[in-house]
């Protein structure tokens, strides 16, 4: 069955959350999350015949760009949106979160030696250049001669702009990669036809790596560069705030999702508290 989308469909919806007594922020969450789906079935001219078919290549986009807690979040929202109309056919599952994330630096070095190991000197740069700047796969066209030359990124993203630094070794790499590519002005990282690499190919290229590398392909996903990054950033600074600022989020609580310790951490900090005895 077809569902038609509409614009009026929004306001309808928020007056529901508002009926539903949910706070402000979770209005605003909710309303950020159906207006992308919005977006994206627009993007593709599909607004007058949604599918479950395209719901899950929705889910799919979100998959390669997001981590898992933030896609099970977004989906939450556009679900009780679908209910909210009675397009229950349209509902997806959420993803089941993998208990072991992609954190350890041994992993990504593994990665990057199996990249230099098959000659992929543009995915071995881009993969340093997500790590280790914490950009998204998509902010990866702001990434120019001009950029790296200034050791400093512009990035203009959901009507927002924010610069984002370049570490000296990052842009002594990519200047060997374009001397390299005879790259001399523009995006660094683009096809033969000279548009922006794509998602979809990177996260192909770097589950390609997984054997050579000795990583689980469950683990490996674009996304989980910038994971690491801001995982490794709070550990070091614990400044959330101006992480925060890093990635480009508008919440603190996104941030967070970022920073979470995994189970081991914790139980070893708790039992290093030394509040707990044995008497007698």
């Amino acid at each position: 069955m077809k569902y038609i989308l509409k614009r009026e469909m929004l306001v309808c919806y928020e007056k529901v959350l508002i009926e539903e007594e949910k706070s402000q922020a979770t209005i605003e969450k909710y309303m950020r999350d159906v207006r992308k789906f919005f977006q994206y079935v627009e993007e593709m001219g599909k607004k007058e015949g949604i599918t479950k078919e395209i719901v899950l290549s929705y889910k799919r986009s979100l998959i390669e760009e997001y981590a898992p807690s933030s896609v099970n979040s977004m989906l939450a929202s556009l679900n009780h949106f679908f209910k909210v109309n009675h397009w229950y056919e349209c509902i997806v599952k959420s993803l089941k979160i993998q208990q072991r994330t992609f954190r350890a630096k041994e992993e990504y070095y593994r990665l990057l030696r199996a990249a230099q190991k098959e000659g992929k000197y543009r995915l071995y740069c881009i993969l340093q250049t997500i790590c280790g700047s914490g950009i998204r796969v998509s902010e990866l066209k702001y990434i120019t001669v001009k950029a790296v030359t200034r050791g400093r990124a512009v990035i203009f993203m959901k009507n927002k702009t924010r610069t984002i630094l370049l570490p000296p070794k990052l842009c002594r790499l990519l200047k060997d990669y374009c001397k390299q590519e005879k790259i001399t002005s523009g995006m660094i990282f683009i096809t033969r036809r000279g548009n922006p690499v794509d998602r979809s190919n990177i996260l192909h290229e770097m589950k390609n790596l997984c054997g050579t590398a000795g990583v689980e392909r469950e683990k490996v996903f674009p996304h989980n560069l910038r994971h690491l990054f801001a995982y490794t950033y709070y550990k070091a600074e614990k400044d959330i705030a101006h992480l925060a600022d890093i990635l480009g989020h508008s919440s603190i609580n996104t941030t967070r999702i970022y920073t979470m310790g995994s189970g081991e951490e914790e139980m070893k900090q708790l039992s290093n508290l030394g509040l707990i005895v044995r008497c007698g």
